[in-house]
């Protein structure tokens, strides 16, 4: 079976996957009250005045059987129409969308230093066993790995913020209160590209707001790097070191290979397998929103927005909840798609299985 064949079959896979995902959380709207879940087709709080909520019910259909309200619901979702959030005071599809590229601003740039890094490090520890190169990164690994992130967050924000002055305390959704926020306020030419004011400042020919914007990013990024890349490094490590002692290894470096072709041709591909598992799903976890990183350094991002729509204000806000959840779902089955992928890439007789 080739790669392309392997990808498609798994593609296949998506659709009852999104399907019985969509089940499970219709199933939780089954659990409130008619009047709340009115709520997820009201794109307007005010269109309840006046109304009696045997009206709603009728209207909306939510007397009739659960299979019928169903395929209702899907079809609604299928439109893109998720219902309003009380907590944005917007449409859940367009407070994604929206608050989507804040939160990706954050994170992108953390990905690349997270799995790079944590795979060279984790290389680099295993190929110098007990040596003091490896007893340096197992200890850088397990501190950053044992900090809370709240802890951490605050700790940068005091040290660099407060102590130095080099960065801004909070960015504000990047960059509310900053120098490019308020350009834009007093009616500077602004065009907004992707959201994301570290890009749509370059393509608007404004560079200073670019840079602006980066030194918001330095403490947020500098947060989720150091945090995330120790669990890299430890599994690459654990990974690499059951990888070097496989027969083949010693068999490679019984024919006369050099160590760094049996490193990095023989050893590393297939050790990179459970690290492949474990970035998708970090990965997916940080685009879904980080909640503390997000409060702390002040950024309206998905995280903090769900965090919201939970309840942190006394009232749930359950179209924003369910509509966050239906995005996670989505990242998830994508992340997975792009992991298996990757699996077939570095196994080839994962295709053959």
């Amino acid at each position: 079976m080739g790669l392309a064949t392997f990808i498609i079959r798994r593609l296949l896979w998506v659709v009852p996957t999104m399907l019985g995902v969509s089940i499970l959380i219709f199933a939780v709207t089954m659990m409130f009250s008619p009047y709340q879940r009115a709520m997820l087709y009201i794109h307007n709080i005010q269109d309840l005045r006046g109304k009696n909520i045997d009206d709603i019910v009728a209207t909306y259909g939510f007397n009739r059987p659960a299979y019928e309200q169903y395929l209702d619901w899907l079809g609604r979702v299928l439109r893109g129409d998720l219902g309003y959030s009380e907590t944005s005071r917007d449409l859940v599809l367009s407070t994604i969308l929206t608050r989507l590229p804040r939160t990706a601003e954050v994170v992108l740039p953390s990905i690349p230093i997270i799995v790079v890094v944590g795979i060279f490090l984790g290389v680099l520890s295993a190929t110098h066993r007990d040596t003091i190169i490896d007893h340096i990164t197992r200890v850088v690994a397990i501190f950053g790995w044992s900090l809370p992130t709240f802890w951490l967050a605050i700790m940068l924000l005091a040290i660099f913020s407060d102590t130095l002055g080099w960065f801004t305390p909070g960015t504000g959704g990047l960059p509310l209160g900053s120098e490019a926020n308020e350009f834009v306020k007093i009616g500077g030419s602004w065009h907004t590209y992707t959201g994301m004011f570290t890009i749509d400042g370059l393509l608007n020919g404004q560079p200073w707001i670019t840079i602006d914007a980066l030194k918001h990013l330095v403490l947020p990024t500098m947060t989720l790097t150091i945090v995330s890349i120790a669990l890299i490094i430890r599994i690459m490590r654990s990974s690499m070191l059951e990888t070097l002692g496989k027969n083949y290894i010693i068999t490679a470096k019984a024919k006369g290979l050099k160590n760094s072709v049996v490193i990095n041709k023989h050893a590393r591909r297939n050790a990179l397998i459970p690290v492949a598992t474990v970035s998708g799903l970090l990965v997916a976890g940080l685009l879904t929103g980080v909640v503390i990183t997000e409060t702390i350094f002040d950024i309206d991002g998905l995280g903090r927005w769900a965090a919201r729509a939970a309840g942190t204000g006394g009232a749930i806000d359950l179209p924003g909840i369910l509509g966050f959840a239906l995005f996670t779902c989505v990242v998830y089955v994508t992340a997975n798609l792009i992991v298996d992928a990757l699996y077939a890439y570095l196994d080839p007789r994962i295709r053959l299985g």
